[in-house]
């Protein structure tokens, strides 16, 4: 094959993966771009015409936002609050301990630190559903079930993913560069925080991201450790949009779920570079 034949055959798998791209963009997008349209239609027409533009009788303005915001007798700001506290209590704690803790797995490497690790990797493909109701009742006993508690139950689950993409990392750092804080006088929690911490910022920011759009979306765990009459999160206070006879109000409720994507959607466009050098450095090197 010329030269010619080559660039011809290159342009076409080009414009193929990019028709495919573009599909399956669009695949993904629709069910948001759904959810958008819909939290500004009146709520009749959100089954009868659920893809069609609000205009005319079907707009209904920021009627949804409001009543999603004041429906019920609980405060959508109280959800809100405690939305925020867990997401960024529980996040804090993951990067903190799952970082301090694969330093140590990565560096010491003894038999313990591998069982550990192999634990921590293994617990990534438990079900959720197999640990649920035990999970419930410990964290009843264990009185974790507020939202200031709640984080170390999400340290738990958030550990296994953090701390395989921390040891990957922590592998490619040089050993020499923490011999020598260590010969500068350096101790253990020094050597992680001034030398350590500093060089973790890729990884760190991308499971940063990723725990975040997890914890604050999650809605099963606050649902079964919380007590839902006195503390509950966004996607909680969503399912609770209901009228007389079990009757949901889908206006509403698409306005609250576009509510509560749009700081993921944003925090995610902003971050998404970090999500990729986060990932590389942390599953391909060492």
């Amino acid at each position: 094959m010329n030269k010619q034949g080559t660039l011809a055959a290159e342009r076409r798998r080009k414009t193929i993966m990019s028709v495919v791209l573009a599909v399956i963009c669009i695949i993904y997008v629709l069910p948001v771009l759904t959810v958008v349209i819909n939290s500004f239609k009146v709520n009749t027409f959100v089954k009868t015409d659920t893809f069609a533009v609000p205009t005319g009788e079907m707009w209904a303005g920021f009627a949804n936002f409001i009543k999603g915001m004041t429906f019920g007798n609980y405060p959508f700001w109280n959800s809100v609050k405690y939305s925020v506290l867990i997401t960024v209590a529980s996040t804090a704690l993951i990067l903190l301990f799952t970082s301090m803790a694969a330093w140590y797995i990565a560096r010491v490497n003894s038999f313990f630190c591998k069982v550990i690790y192999y634990l921590c990797v293994f617990s990534m493909v438990v079900p959720f559903q197999m640990v649920m109701f035990t999970l419930s009742k410990t964290a009843d006993s264990l009185h974790l079930n507020t939202p200031w508690t709640i984080p170390i139950v999400y340290l738990g689950f958030g550990a296994g993913l953090a701390i395989f993409m921390f040891v990957g990392f922590v592998k490619s750092i040089p050993l020499e560069i923490e011999e020598a804080a260590s010969i500068d006088g350096c101790g253990p929690v020094r050597t992680y925080f001034s030398v350590v911490l500093p060089m973790l910022k890729p990884t760190m920011i991308s499971v940063g991201i990723l725990e975040i759009m997890w914890v604050w979306n999650d809605y099963l765990l606050p649902y079964l450790v919380l007590d839902i009459n006195e503390y509950r999160t966004i996607p909680i206070h969503i399912q609770y949009l209901k009228g007389s006879y079990g009757t949901v109000d889908l206006g509403a409720t698409m306005a609250l779920i576009l509510l509560s994507i749009i700081p993921v959607i944003i925090f995610y466009l902003i971050c998404q570079k970090h999500i990729i050098k986060g990932v590389a450095a942390g599953a391909v090197k060492g």
